[in-house]
């Protein structure tokens, strides 16, 4: 049984969401998510939807088993308790695949780290077009207003 582990923010789910989450249950035979604490995200802006909400959300997708919430203090201690086989970064994750699987050695986690490589080229197939979309509408809208 082959147990792969896939993490993220998740915070407006889209087709580029859906289409990580898929190739990585593709590599196994289980799809374990964590979904990062707004606490945690650091490399970009603070998610607008709450954690609890984001979990509820991969939580009910058909390629996931089981989707958990990641620790608060240390980001791989939810590694522990997983025990995954593989590891799947999306292709715009801020990984570096080197520096994780060395931090996974030293920590004596026992696992491959796999970079998903297929992504969708679509207008809206990330969080951050979405949220641009969303102040280009605004600022049109505010702007025939005057």
């Amino acid at each position: 049984m082959v147990r792969v582990l896939a993490t993220g923010t998740f915070d407006i789910l889209h087709p580029g969401h859906l289409l990580y989450l898929e190739e990585a249950r593709a590599l196994g035979d289980e799809l374990y998510v964590i979904v990062a604490r707004e606490k945690n995200i650091k490399h970009k802006p603070k998610p607008i939807i709450s954690e609890n909400q984001r979990l509820k959300m991969i939580s009910s997708l058909n390629a996931v088993d089981e989707a958990i919430l990641g620790s608060e203090g240390d980001i791989f201690e939810r590694l522990y308790e997983i025990k995954p086989d593989i590891i799947a970064l999306g292709h715009d994750q801020h990984f570096d695949e080197r520096v994780l699987e060395r931090e996974l050695k030293e920590r004596g986690i026992k696992a491959d780290v796999v970079r998903i490589k297929k992504s969708l080229d679509c207008e809206l197939c990330s969080s951050a077009k979405i949220y641009k979309k969303i102040v280009e509408r605004e600022m049109l809208k505010n702007s025939k207003n005057f």
